[in-house]
């Protein structure tokens, strides 16, 4: 196992902070092209159409985290027929629920609007969306697994590669299609599902070593019992954490709804804050992953410190950097987000909250990849738990005194106590590796 040095830190942890750079721009981009339509309806639909995929999608998000845990320990032990084992489980697995999405649509999507009912327009607009883009459902949850393992292999220029061409020609087929043949909703459906399918071929691409030496067919490695039990369990305490963590956030947005419609429209632009800080942390996190996991599985306890020291000192860099800037630079950005003159003010007034966020959360987001690479998911899911008891408490107690600035400090309380059990639990990482 190399050393790990500052330098291998900023080698996995850059091309995933500029690969989440495209996320947002393909966004914005479907909005704009189908904004140039002219109509209200197919914004609405596109719109309401991602958040109930990305709703499902996200259950999934697992798969990434378990992966990359599992691979990197496979690889720091040398393991290459385990290294491909896991990644045919995992790409099973996404293969399966896709198919499964499929062939439930119809009870997925009234389901979704019984919760999000829309106007009659709206919704068979979203109708044909949804229709197109489920066909996608494999190749975007199995994106999820080789995305895992390009992290865990430090590959992230590979994951780099694959944003980049996905959402590159997603963006291109947008215009082709929308603006150009004239297909509307549909037509930013097809061009999703044809980045989609073609980045699932270019992630497989990238992933060939997997399969190098046929240990992918390795069907009674594959299927070992004992060897799945471990991946299920690790997936479903990430899982139940992660229920958990979205619950906490969507509460957020809820209660926030009570103090008025500007005061909510206040704390969704600056969410945005919270997106961005997601986006530029995001990197120094799985660099966290890879390394810890690669440590653990090489048995090197000493290595476990020395990533979680190095890539935690980048992280806190970031933080601090982001902080300043958010500090500095809000006014401008809640401007550009908003031209409601009231919902500037009330986001100014709650601005020191997000100033003050990356700093205050980047030990629970740091910890977080450092747990995922030792496979410590039923600590994680404790932790959660833990922390959410506390922020409930804190919601129940802080708004009704101080408002909405009680609501953001609950949610500020919520990571600290996150950050503060996993730092209890940090000895067990190193355990992991002796």
């Amino acid at each position: 196992m190399a050393d790990i040095t500052h330098r291998r830190v900023l080698k996995i942890a850059l091309p995933i902070v500029l690969s989440n750079v495209t996320v947002p721009l393909l966004g914005a981009v479907d909005t704009g092209v189908v904004g140039q339509l002219g109509q209200a309806a197919p914004i609405g639909a596109v719109g309401l159409g991602a958040v109930i995929l990305s709703t499902i999608y996200w259950v999934f998000g697992f798969l990434r985290m378990g992966t990359t845990g599992l691979v990197a320990q496979s690889h720091g032990a040398r393991d290459p027929a385990e290294t491909g084992a896991i990644l045919t489980r995992a790409l099973l697995i996404g293969g399966v629920a896709g198919l499964a999405f499929i062939l439930l649509q119809a009870v997925l999507f009234r389901a979704a609007f019984a919760i999000a009912p829309a106007s009659a327009e709206v919704e068979s607009l979203t109708r044909d969306y949804l229709a197109i883009r489920i066909w996608g459902a494999p190749a975007t949850i199995c994106l999820y697994a080789i995305t895992g393992w390009l992290i865990a292999v430090e590959r992230t220029r590979g994951v780099l590669a694959v944003q980049v061409w996905t959402n590159g020609l997603n963006m291109l087929l947008d215009v082709v299609f929308v603006l150009g043949l004239g297909w509307g909703v549909q037509g930013v459906a097809a061009a999703t599902l044809i980045a989609e399918w073609t980045g699932l071929a270019l992630g497989l691409y990238l992933c060939r070593a997997a399969f190098a030496g046929g240990q992918w067919r390795d069907w009674a490695r594959v299927f070992d019992r004992a060897r799945i039990a471990r991946m299920l369990q690790v997936n479903g305490d990430i899982m139940l954490r992660s229920v958990l963590l979205q619950g906490a956030f969507t509460s957020f947005v809820f209660l926030g709804a009570r103090f008025g419609d500007v005061t909510l429209a206040a704390n969704q632009v600056l969410l945005q804050f919270l997106q961005i800080t997601a986006f530029g942390l995001d990197g120094f996190a799985f660099a966290a992953e890879s390394l810890v996991g690669q440590a653990v599985g090489a048995r090197r306890a000493g290595e476990v410190r020395r990533a979680a020291a190095v890539s935690g000192q980048w992280g806190l860099v970031g933080a601090v950097a982001l902080g300043i800037a958010f500090w500095l630079a809000g006014p401008a950005l809640i401007d550009i987000l908003t031209t409601e003159p009231h919902v500037r003010a009330a986001a100014r007034d709650y601005l020191p909250w997000v100033a003050f966020a990356p700093v205050i959360g980047i030990a629970s987001w740091m910890l977080d990849g450092i747990f995922i690479g030792a496979t410590l998911s039923r600590e994680m899911r404790n932790a959660m738990i833990v922390s959410v008891a506390v922020y409930v408490v804190a919601l129940l107690s802080l708004p009704p005194v101080w408002g909405n600035h009680g609501l953001w400090a609950a949610l500020m309380i919520l990571n600290m106590v996150r950050g503060l059990t996993m730092a209890a639990l940090y000895p067990r990482a190193e355990r992991a590796a002796a």
